[in-house]
């Protein structure tokens, strides 16, 4: 199936990781024929992604921010367009938690940390992009969720969970305008998120799911490129779960 991505410009958040979703989600999309811009706070990180990116044949700029800095989303954004004129695909990937630790150890500036990157992080990203789609009639954003239910990570699952119900209701106000938003639900995979976590954890999970592994970024990737695409034309506002338990 032609996705019609091809020439489509690409922000991906949070690929610094070589080993995380995001460096997937961006390559996936270069392969289906996006420029990607490669945004993380470890520059070096986005600096690999976008140097695989450009292997492949497309455009990459790598660009440093910080999600839950406003004044430097907007910057990385106007940096972006300036580049490349204009940015048809937003990917809400950037996210973190604290250590590992269950809720009644969590201090409060652990707790407040989940919650701007994870979620005002999000948000702050959208907010800065949202004005050049709804001129131009036209966009995709993908934001991301997960992570509910998993002890030890209750703050980070709660942000995300919050995730979930921002799509809902920006997806309903700017649907009209040509900017489809949905969501995509990562199942547990051996991210940066969970690499510390001691090996039983994640085995919990995986023995729980009904493929009994983990989810991985080529698991990720055509997924959101599906919902980043103008083949989903009429899916709207929705959460697409890639947990498998």
């Amino acid at each position: 199936m032609d996705l019609k991505l091809k020439g489509k410009v690409a922000l991906v958040t949070g690929t610094g990781s070589q080993i995380g979703y995001g460096k997937g989600i961006a390559l996936t999309l270069a392969g289906e024929g996006c420029d990607i811009i490669s945004a993380d706070k470890d520059l070096e990180g986005a600096k690999k992604t976008a140097d695989e990116v450009t292997k492949i044949g497309r455009k990459a700029l790598a660009i440093k921010f910080d999600v839950t800095d406003i004044k430097d989303v907007e910057k990385m954004v106007k940096t972006a367009l300036d580049k490349f004129g204009r940015i048809d695909i937003l990917v809400n990937n950037a996210g973190a938690s604290s250590q590992l630790k269950p809720f009644i150890e969590m201090t409060p500036e652990e707790i407040d940390f989940n919650i701007r990157v994870n979620l005002y992080g999000q948000i702050n990203v959208a907010k800065a992009v949202l004005p050049s789609m709804i001129s131009r009639k036209y966009g995709r954003i993908v934001n991301t969720s997960g992570g509910q239910g998993i002890p030890t990570i209750s703050i980070y699952g709660a942000a995300k969970a919050g995730i979930q119900a921002f799509t809902h209701a920006l997806a309903m106000e700017v649907a009209p305008a040509g900017v489809i938003v949905n969501c995509v639900f990562p199942g547990l995979g051996h991210t940066n998120l969970i690499k510390n976590a001691p090996p039983e954890l994640a085995n919990i999970f995986v023995q729980a799911s009904a493929l009994k592994r983990s989810c991985t970024p080529a698991d990720i990737g055509p997924v959101v490129a599906f919902l980043a695409s103008d083949v989903c034309s009429y899916i709207v506002g929705q959460t697409i779960g890639m947990h498998t338990d």
